[in-house]
């Protein structure tokens, strides 16, 4: 299979994935793919002072849906099977391929981190993620949605602006590793129908892969 089609195959797989909330079960998982992901990741007692203290905090993740034991496989199955995926864990669990968490106090949420496996980004998994994040920032009323980006990350920034993101500001030197400026982005107009209506279409052409 050619590396072209594998994509093709993954980014229909991708749109199987299931967002759910992240569980203390999750983070040997995550942890591997913060390492993978960032230069200073964040310490695994911090996740676990997010889901268990911190009420302000939602933390999601993104996994692969279990293939089922049918004697007669499924399409997904078949796909996954064909693309050589491990799909669940050396325990069992479904496979972590993705996560993000973010914080809502008062009106405003803000989004601390989001990550996808290596072996998984552009294949619209990070969409899923956000857009998940989006719809409960909007479920618990926030007025606006905040966060940091690289400035170098250009990929990410694209994802962003997508979704309604703008840059309204930057923190110098603000990643302590190489003193990296961070862009602070912001959707300004979150509760406003128009937002609504293009969140709502961005949902539909997801929804749309998944079929």
């Amino acid at each position: 299979m050619s590396s072209l089609a594998k994509r093709s195959n993954q980014a229909r797989l991708s749109a199987c994935v299931q967002i759910a909330p992240m569980t203390l079960d999750d983070i040997p998982a995550v942890m591997a793919i913060e390492r993978a992901s960032f230069p200073r990741p964040w310490p695994e007692h911090a996740y676990r002072y997010e889901l268990t203290q911190n009420p302000s905090a939602y933390f999601v993740v993104a996994r692969l849906p279990m293939p089922d034991a049918a004697p007669s496989p499924s399409p997904w199955r078949r796909l996954a099977s064909q693309l050589g995926l491990l799909v669940a864990a050396p325990d069992g669990h479904p496979s972590v391929v993705g996560f993000a968490g973010m914080w809502v106090r008062v009106d405003e949420a803000h989004i601390a981190t989001i990550a996808t496996h290596p072996d998984w980004r552009r294949c619209g998994i990070g969409q899923r993620i956000l857009l998940a994040l989006l719809r409960e920032a909007q479920r618990r009323r926030a007025q606006s949605v905040t966060l940091e980006v690289r400035v170098s990350n250009l990929p990410a920034q694209r994802l962003y602006q997508k979704y309604g993101f703008r840059e309204v500001g930057r923190r110098r030197a603000y990643y302590q590793d190489n003193r990296e400026d961070a862009l602070l982005m912001t959707i300004t107009d979150f509760v406003t129908p128009d937002y609504q209506a293009r969140l709502d279409a961005l949902a539909a052409a997801l929804t749309q892969l998944a079929g």
